[in-house]
């Protein structure tokens, strides 16, 4: 029987586009024998630990965020996705941690995969800041997860090199947007329509592309 098909998902939990492939992704796992990794990305590392304002962060930039918003709304409505509104962006590096943990955890047999959910709910939907530790716990546990293993990965910071090596991962394979998929030497970039992952795994799955890197 052969492998299961090693797909990589550079992603980021504030960035709307990550949060409209997830149904996506897990139709995926549904359909292919497909091994899904989450590398965590550095979409805006600089944010500070209490957030900044949306007008602040499109500041100079044309943006208007109430079209912005209109737009986004319509297409999580399509994928049956929540979206709420929101005022400010938040940190997601303990977030990422956080979930880099509980992906390690799921591997030894412990399923918290719906913290990823969780967190773009949290995110999206609700508005809460998930860079802040104590946010983080009560997400963390209404999801399932042990509470006091979770307060340990975060003040401890248990899983800091880990998610450092992910952002290095990204600048190694030339990231620079996400969500960006990749297996069998192929890539995609971009919220793809199903159809267009679907194209991926095909290929990915082809002997011919084993070894190749079609970037």
């Amino acid at each position: 029987m052969a492998d299961p098909t090693k797909l990589k998902v550079f992603s980021d939990y504030v960035w709307p586009w990550c949060y409209l492939s997830t149904g996506r992704i897990e139709k995926l796992k549904e359909d292919f024998d497909v091994e899904v990794e989450l590398i965590h990305f550095p979409l805006h590392p600089e944010t500070p630990d209490d957030g900044m304002s949306l007008e602040n962060l499109f500041a100079g930039r044309n943006v208007d965020i109430e079209e912005m918003y209109s737009r986004m709304k319509g297409l999580m409505d399509a994928e049956n996705l929540e979206y709420g509104k929101r005022t400010h962006t938040y940190n997601s590096r303990l977030a990422q941690e956080l979930g880099k943990w509980a992906d390690e955890q799921s591997k030894n047999g412990n399923n918290y995969e719906a913290i990823h959910d969780a967190l773009y709910r949290a995110y999206f939907v609700d508005g809460l800041n998930i860079g802040d530790k104590q946010t983080l716990i009560d997400i963390a546990t209404r999801a399932g997860l042990p509470e006091d293993d979770v307060q340990i990965v975060l003040i401890e910071r248990t899983h800091k090199d880990a998610v450092d090596a992910d952002w290095n991962l990204s600048r190694e394979y030339g990231v620079t947007g996400v969500p960006t998929f990749v297996a069998g030497g192929y890539r995609l970039v971009g919220a793809q329509p199903y159809e267009a992952l679907e194209r991926l795994i095909n290929d990915a799955q082809k002997p011919s592309t084993k070894d190749s890197l079609s970037w």
